[in-house]
Parts: structure tokens; sequence; C-alpha cells
């Protein structure tokens, strides 16, 4: 069964951070995949709260911190909650998604497996005073 590394890298193309999730159908489409790497990184983060976040998109009432987020105080994320913002924030240009070196642009687009891909995520920052 196919194995996916999702990795976020900057703009520049440095390294930021990853992890790889097996055992996954041939074909997903990039919602699901999306869906699928916001899960285990709330997973990740419920199983040991902290104030920290490490995670694609900002938890409601979490400020934005170098690599990160911090929270008011430990809690327990929504997976569900959060991958609604993941999907808003893909639509509304926060990130964008490289599969196989090719920016996938529609949420609804399948990506073959089978050849354990990296997905790329690179957060975009809006320019201030612009």
């Amino acid at each position: 069964m196919p194995a996916v590394h999702f990795r976020d890298e900057t703009a520049a193309g440095a390294p930021v951070a990853g992890f790889q999730v097996a055992g996954l159908p041939d074909r997903m489409t990039l919602r699901e995949l999306i869906r699928l790497r916001v899960r285990e990184e709330v997973a990740r983060h419920n199983a040991r709260p902290s104030d920290r976040f490490h995670g694609l998109v900002r938890p409601d009432g979490a400020e934005a911190e170098l690599n990160g987020y911090r929270l008011r105080e430990p809690r327990r994320l929504d997976w569900e909650r959060q991958a609604d913002i993941a999907e808003r924030a893909f639509l509304g240009n926060g990130f964008f998604v490289l599969a196989a070196d090719r920016q996938v642009e529609d949420l609804d687009e399948e990506i073959d497996l089978t050849g354990d891909p990296d997905l790329v995520f690179i957060r975009l920052v809006p320019l201030v005073g612009g």
C-alpha cells in the first residue's frame, strides 16, 4: 500500500518540517490528503496537548510564531475544524501544494500515490502594507 510524505517548505525551497503516512489507497484527492494531513497533525498534538501547535493552519485564537502557532493555553483541537480551515486557506491562496513537482490547483484533483510521492506544502505570507 502506498505511503505519502508530507513536507513543508519555505517559498525558497528550504525544508521546514515533514512526516510520512503509510497504508493509503492508490489514489486520493487533494482534499482527502489535506484532511488526512490535518487529522494526523491534530492527533499528534492531542496526544500531548501543549500551548504550541505545529501544523498547516492556525487554530482559532492562536498567534503565529516561527514554525507554528501559540495557543493561549494547552488544549485539545478539533481536527475537522482545522481541516475546514485548511480547505479555506487553500482556496484563498494561503498555501499551495506540489505533487511530483507539479502544482495541484484543484481540491478535487486525484493524485496517484503508487510512487510513494512527496506532497510539498508551501505557505504563502501576505505582504504588509500592500
